[in-house]
């Protein structure tokens, strides 16, 4: 493949996470000549989604990343005496304390799995056949939902290319039959009809691997369309709605009114509400419900803004100001990737950079040397965080996300319907602890198979992922032990399978506090914390602008009435080739909540 790359390019891309893809997008569009690489195998990174082989696959690779083999460093014998490498990283240590947890039975009489999923064994997958006691103190949350409509046809999905081809064989094997007919010694034995009522299907954890092609797992999970109308709440009397009116209405037009807030500028968001005619479930409701902001790190102005940023975009696709994208959040990275493509961008998978080349005398960066020792020139270098080294990144501070994501069979919403997307926020309760945000996706959103639900589970991080939301997890879920008693009635959902890791959150650190970078190099963080992709959009407009100042950032697509072919005059007839998109991603799910276009 090497020999087949042109040895010099505009910008080169390293990291296929959505601000990479969409910087490498909007840079392709304006006619620059765009290198896009990953060392792995899938596109995304830390946004990727998986099917539920690819995910197993993804935890085996995470679990035996201390066994990393060692490169060849003939790339040093590349570097001239006039320039200095700085070394990429060959491992990602991004991810941390990855537990994985597997409550569904093994039925006996079933021996199957999807090709290309990993074995069972006691080191990658812990078999509980108990649980920790549920606490049985009441804890608020806020839960927000809306039904789905009937679930989707199917479509041809690009999985990721970690996932093997195989599985598609697999998962279409018909499950064996475990029925006998019972005939021998059957006039000994009385035959008794309905002793015992028709027992629940239960999931076993044959099924999950059978139909994982049907599941989408994001590593990250952002932008839900899981709004209710707030004023339809039973949660809020009727004077409580016409406060929160009042407040609503002044945030609209908070910016016209700044004599009203800018004496607590300087006080978070949580303490700003107490000094509004708010009871303190309004307070609670305002905060959590529609800002969606930190209680402990929100401003004043930020939970203004996050309001009003809410309640604009209110209407424009029903009562929800939320999209979310069918087949999970890792779709958003793939349509960038595939936009790019569409104007010309090289894109290379499994494709490691060993270093960048800078010239001692200018201090730019001005070529990457790859694993094959090829030397790709470029103007402008983008860097996903995770691929430099300790050495450059010595002076960095990450802070730590708390993931966890749970399969499950009912929803924690008791409602008539069976295809909804619901959001709770679970509140901190004791100092030092951040609030958990909990969304479930149902089987329609084409993440997960019928029957089941996909649980996403985020927050800061204190401790282990384990230790910051299994309290969250048990309060809400119910393990599906084989223990269970027969006849119980179960109330909550039950977990058939859990995963539990930390994500390094580098969304805010400042360019500086990397050591001794060009500054042709640009630096892309991976995923934040918060609910939607704002960040990352905000940071990719930024980036690009530095690369292209005088280029629109990510215009609307052209009418296809408007486009003229070369040596045609005349507007293209229907069934001419033109390709517009099916579903135009990359201008709607930017940025949820914020400003989604068309």
């Amino acid at each position: 493949m090497a020999d087949n790359l042109p040895s010099e390019f505009d910008v080169i891309v390293i990291g296929t996470g959505l601000p990479e893809s969409i910087i490498a997008a909007a840079c392709s569009r304006s006619g620059q000549r765009v290198l896009h690489v990953d060392s792995r195998s899938y596109y995304g990174g830390n946004w990727a989604s998986f099917s539920f082989s690819g995910l197993l696959s993804w935890v085996k690779e995470y679990q035996e990343n201390n066994d990393v083999l060692t490169e060849s460093s003939t790339w040093q014998e590349e570097i001239l005496e006039n320039e200095e490498a700085i070394p990429l990283s060959k491992k990602d240590k991004t991810i941390q304390h990855l537990e994985v947890f597997c409550y569904a039975s093994q039925d006996p009489h079933e021996d199957a799995e999807e090709a290309g999923a990993l074995q069972k064994n006691h080191a990658s997958v812990v078999y509980a056949a108990a649980f920790a006691c549920l606490s049985t103190e009441d804890e608020s949350l806020s839960t927000v939902s809306c039904d789905l409509p009937a679930e989707p046809t199917p479509r041809t999905h690009p999985q990721s290319a970690l996932e093997v081809k195989k599985a598609e064989a697999a998962g279409e094997k018909e499950i064996p039959s475990d029925k006998t007919s019972g005939e021998e010694g059957r006039e000994n034995v009385p035959i008794v009809q309905n002793i015992e009522p028709p027992k629940k299907n239960r999931i076993t954890y044959s099924q999950i691997i059978k139909e994982g092609r049907r599941f989408n797992i994001d590593l990250v999970s952002k932008v839900p369309c899981s709004r209710a109308d707030v004023f339809n709440s039973k949660q809020l009397s009727m004077v409580e709605k016409r406060m929160l009116m009042k407040f609503l209405t002044f945030c609209m037009e908070y910016e016209e009114h700044p004599d009203d807030y800018q004496a607590s500028e300087e006080i978070t968001f949580s303490e700003y509400l107490k000094t509004q005619k708010l009871t303190p479930n309004l307070q609670y409701f305002v905060l959590h419900s529609i800002a969606m902001t930190s209680e402990t790190s929100s401003s004043t102005v930020d939970g203004l803004k996050a309001t009003k940023n809410f309640l604009n975009c209110l209407g424009r696709y029903g009562n929800t100001p939320f999209l979310f994208p069918l087949y999970g959040q890792g779709e958003l990275p793939q349509c960038f990737c595939r936009m790019c493509a569409v104007f010309g961008g090289i894109y290379c998978l499994r494709h490691s950079i060993q270093c960048l080349v800078v010239d001692k005398e200018s201090r730019k960066c001005k070529a990457v040397i790859d694993q094959f020792g090829q030397r790709i020139m470029s103007k402008h270098f983008l860097i996903e965080d995770s691929y430099f080294s300790e050495t450059t990144c010595s002076h960095v501070q990450y802070r730590q996300i708390s993931r966890a994501v749970l399969i499950t069979d009912g929803s924690v919403l008791k409602t008539d319907s069976d295809q909804q997307i619901s959001i709770l926020t679970v509140p901190a309760n004791e100092p030092g602890t951040f609030a958990v945000r909990v969304i479930e996706l149902c089987s329609s959103t084409m993440t997960c198979m019928k029957g089941t639900y996909l649980v996403h589970l985020t927050c800061t991080s204190s401790k282990t992922a384990r230790e910051d939301l299994e309290p969250v997890v048990q309060k809400l879920f119910t393990p599906n032990s084989e223990t269970e008693i027969e006849n119980e009635e179960v109330e909550k959902p039950r977990i058939l399978w859990a995963l539990y890791f930390n994500m390094r959150d580098s969304s805010d650190i400042s360019r500086d506090c990397y050591r001794d970078l060009p500054s042709n190099i640009y630096v892309c963080s991976g995923p934040d914390c918060g609910i939607g992709n704002d960040n990352a959009v905000k940071q990719a407009e930024a980036i690009f602008q530095q690369i292209c100042p005088n280029e629109d950032f990510c215009p609307p697509p052209p009418n296809p009435e408007d486009i003229v072919l070369d040596g045609d005059n005349s507007q293209p007839e229907a069934s001419e080739s033109i390709v517009t998109p099916e579903n135009p991603t990359e201008n709607a799910s930017l940025g949820s909540p914020e400003e989604p276009q068309g």
